[in-house]
């Protein structure tokens, strides 16, 4: 079945038959999984949601199948957690590259929509979590524990995810400071122009970044306490 630009059977197929050893295999493959259903689309918070839904359940449905101990099982969820993790890593740095040319142009962060774009890029991690959390609540009962222990565990750690989109906000604020500081400005109807055109340029960004058309990959931040 291809639901959102995924192929579930495939997912499902490779959690049911795997073992406690192979979770990098699933880590890769979540998230080159999840990459691919998020290329080629507006990534509007709802597609995120979708996606992250679809291969929360496809994972959720191949573990079930797998009749591996429950220890295991919260092994395999953690690895599909973290493929996920990794693919919307990539959103964030698209983000971060689509707006610093708004930025870097002079566009004023308090402009509706490149302000409604920074507040997304901070609410990412809190959709992730809500998406998987969701999608967990409608799983067969013996998986609702392992979702629920990956969960928490990851709320206490954070995500490479909401580490990267804190970092970028802030740097793009710093680098509207310095903008402002040169006397760089955009006029409201070139703003509002180049920021029509935003969720096709951060698609467009994300389908380079994971054709490895940018080489200098950002170092993945270490995981820190989540902000209350």
């Amino acid at each position: 079945m291809i639901k959102s630009g995924i192929d579930q059977d495939a997912l499902v197929n490779m959690f049911a038959q795997a073992t406690a050893k192979q979770g990098e295999a699933l880590r890769k493959a979540v998230s080159e999984a999840t990459l691919k259903a998020l290329q080629g689309r507006e990534l509007t918070l709802a597609n995120i949601r979708g996606v992250i839904k679809t291969v929360t359940e496809a994972a959720s449905s191949g573990a079930a199948k797998s009749g591996l101990p429950l220890p295991d099982v919260e092994g395999l969820l953690g690895q599909a957690f973290a493929g996920m993790d990794a693919a919307l890593l990539k959103t964030v740095e698209a983000n971060r590259r689509a707006l610093e040319q708004f930025v870097g142009q002079g566009v004023d962060v308090q402009e509706k929509q490149i302000a409604g774009a920074l507040a997304n890029l901070e609410k990412l991690e809190d959709v992730f979590f809500a998406a998987v959390g969701k999608a967990a609540q409608g799983v067969a009962q013996p998986l609702q524990g392992p979702w629920e222990q990956v969960l928490e565990s990851m709320k206490l750690k954070g995500t490479s995810t909401g580490v990267q989109a804190t970092q970028s906000v802030e740097q793009l604020l710093a680098q509207a400071q310095t903008a402002l500081r040169d006397g760089r400005s955009a006029s409201l109807r070139a703003a509002q122009t180049m920021m029509q055109s935003y969720s096709a340029l951060v698609s467009g960004v994300l389908i380079g970044l994971s054709e490895g058309l940018q080489q200098a990959a950002p170092a993945k931040p270490a995981p820190t306490t989540r902000r209350k």
